[in-house]
């Protein structure tokens, strides 16, 4: 008999502490807070959201819920002001040029002016050289009659003289169009030529008269080029040359 009254004791004691823990401990119900988060982990980002579609150019760039714009009363593009050739050479209107740009496309609108600067240097190249070697052959299709009048005159000086002239063009650091107009018909555009050259002049006898072959010299060129908009003709010609500085 004693040995059942342990027994059910045993039991009481048991239910009580079980119902003790329960009440401390509580019950799993599904809707338990979670754990606090661990203070030195990065908190979870939020799920992204689509949000409101952004039109035109409210919208931040990389936005995949943008309404383009319609395009069909859009004006059509403006010739850039402003680029980067290949080798980094500047090629920018001035602002001094811009009026004179708008003029010149008022009656030519294949004018395109960073094109435009594009090639002058072409031509800046071909004169610089020939001029260096006496050709006069490339001159005379880019230069006006009396810019190669001049230029002719120039090396037939040098040639009376027993001169030689090194140029060694090393490269472009910017051709800006410096200032454009029209007059009448006529179509000026002047560009600002910065250019790294090796210019060495030597005498009848090989020895150096002027310039140092192992220097290279910063140059500033303003090349005035003019063109008829009523000839059929695109070429530009050349009529004028100037240092600055």
């Amino acid at each position: 008999m004693g040995n059942n009254y342990d027994i059910i004791l045993i039991g009481l004691v048991a239910v009580f502490l079980i119902l003790r823990l329960r009440a401390v401990l509580g019950k799993r119900t599904g809707n338990e807070r979670p754990p606090a988060r661990d203070p030195f982990s990065p908190p979870t980002p939020p799920p992204p959201t689509a949000g409101p579609p952004r039109i035109g150019n409210d919208a931040p760039s990389g936005n995949d819920n943008v309404i383009p714009l319609p395009n069909s009363n859009a004006p059509a593009p403006r010739p850039p002001l402003s680029v980067n050739a290949p080798g980094g050479i500047r090629s920018t209107v001035l602002p001094a040029a811009v009026a004179g740009v708008t003029a010149i496309r008022s009656v030519d609108a294949s004018f395109e002016p960073i094109g435009f600067a594009g090639g002058a240097r072409a031509a800046f190249t071909t004169i610089v050289e020939a001029f260096a070697k006496g050709d006069i052959g490339p001159l005379q299709s880019l230069l006006d009659a009396q810019t190669f009048a001049s230029f002719k005159a120039a090396i037939a000086g040098r040639v009376e003289r027993g001169e030689k002239a090194e140029t060694t063009l090393i490269g472009f650091e910017a051709s800006d169009i410096a200032m454009a107009e029209m007059q009448g018909s006529f179509a000026q555009v002047t560009v600002r030529f910065v250019s790294e050259q090796i210019n060495v002049l030597r005498n009848a006898d090989g020895q150096i008269a002027d310039g140092n072959p192992n220097e290279v010299q910063k140059v500033v060129d303003l090349w005035t080029f003019r063109r008829d908009t009523r000839s059929s003709d695109p070429n530009w010609l050349l009529v004028k040359t100037e240092s600055e500085g």
